[in-house]
């Protein structure tokens, strides 16, 4: 499930940005956030290849735009020869951090199998220039994480179907089960030849408009728990960082605190020029508009740029402009020790 500007806005901005350093390659994982089509090639409940996703760019999102710069979907039957050496996108919507995760929409593309995908792209990328050089353009590339939110919105608190989990594992359990399989993970990218990796954390999940509808007892307030979660997860993945980034020679992880910036905007919303910060742009049902996934029978609002939020799930385009804008440019309270424009010129 991913809308307009998961994929458009802040690999945009992120093209801009490179034009005018020596970053060769970007190579982007993740979820619903920055799939650009992946899970259009597997059977899956999780897509957006469908209206009204892409209303104001012309097409639905989910689809390989076919701009030049933009990292293309791994699984895309194009996405091959020399068009991998500017980078690829392995994202796909739904999956997560821990293998279960996702497993309601069928089909997804969880992170030990994206970069069981980066390991085939950087074979083929050494068939094409060798192997110095494919380490030398892996150096230099960015590499972007956005793992996290399905862990918690599919996984531990899946309505109905994670009651028994929850009562066997506790927040505290389940987030260092995360952050252990992580660890592994990153350092896998790493070992596979990737230096300048940003890292997003997970956002306050438990303010979006389907948590909002599924949790009524909230009422107009976020839903605590799963924001609870989210914090704690994020403090430990900003340990994990500092942490590999000492023990792994030569890495730059960059930490981004997309839950810090997005909460600033819930919280300031009007001062950011929306009128809406607790419902869906694009609905169907639910007090919020979060019961049912945006598509073809949903209404949509007129303006799109007065809602903090597109779907049930995901940020829309405005809101979007915000946090790349701060992920590129913003200082150390929002990304850090560098933002992205800084780590591109390192």
């Amino acid at each position: 499930m991913s809308s307009l500007s998961q994929v458009l806005t802040f690999l945009f901005l992120l093209k801009n940005c490179f034009a005018s350093y020596d970053v060769p390659a970007n190579f982007v994982f993740g979820d619903s956030l920055v799939d650009v089509g992946n899970n259009n090639y597997i059977v899956s409940l999780s897509k957006a290849n469908y209206v009204p996703n892409g209303i104001d760019f012309g097409v639905p999102t989910g689809q390989e735009l076919g701009f030049k710069g933009f990292s293309p979907p791994y699984l895309a039957p194009t996405t091959r020869g020399n068009s991998i050496l500017q980078g690829v996108n392995y994202a796909s919507g739904g999956g997560g951090i821990l293998n279960q995760t996702g497993k309601i929409f069928g089909g997804r593309i969880n992170m030990d199998a994206q970069l069981d995908n980066f390991a085939n792209t950087r074979q083929d990328i050494i068939s094409t220039i060798g192997e110095p050089a494919t380490l030398q353009l892996l150096r230099r590339s960015l590499f972007s994480v956005t793992m996290g939110s399905n862990d918690f919105i599919n996984n531990y608190f899946t309505p109905v179907l994670s009651a028994a989990e929850q009562k066997l594992v506790s927040p505290d359990f389940f987030v260092a089960a995360m952050i252990a399989r992580f660890r592994i993970q990153l350092t896998r990218l790493y070992n596979l030849g990737a230096r300048k990796i940003i890292v997003a954390n997970v956002g306050p999940v438990g303010c979006i408009p389907y948590q909002r509808d599924t949790n009524p007892s909230a009422g107009e307030s976020c839903v605590s728990l799963p924001n609870q979660m989210a914090q704690l997860f994020n403090t430990e993945l900003k340990g994990l960082i500092a942490e590999l980034s000492t023990s792994l020679q030569e890495s730059k992880f960059v930490y981004s605190d997309v839950y810090r910036i997005v909460a600033d905007i819930l919280e300031n919303y009007r001062s950011y020029g929306f009128e809406i910060a607790n419902s869906s742009c694009c609905y169907v049902a639910g007090t919020h508009g979060g019961l049912i996934p945006c598509g073809p029978s949903s209404k949509v609002c007129s303006d799109r740029s007065k809602y903090v939020f597109w779907d049930p799930y995901h940020p829309s385009e405005a809101t979007n402009i915000i946090i790349a804008k701060r992920l590129l440019d913003g200082d150390s309270d929002d990304i850090s020790p560098m933002n992205v424009r800084q780590l591109a010129q390192v």
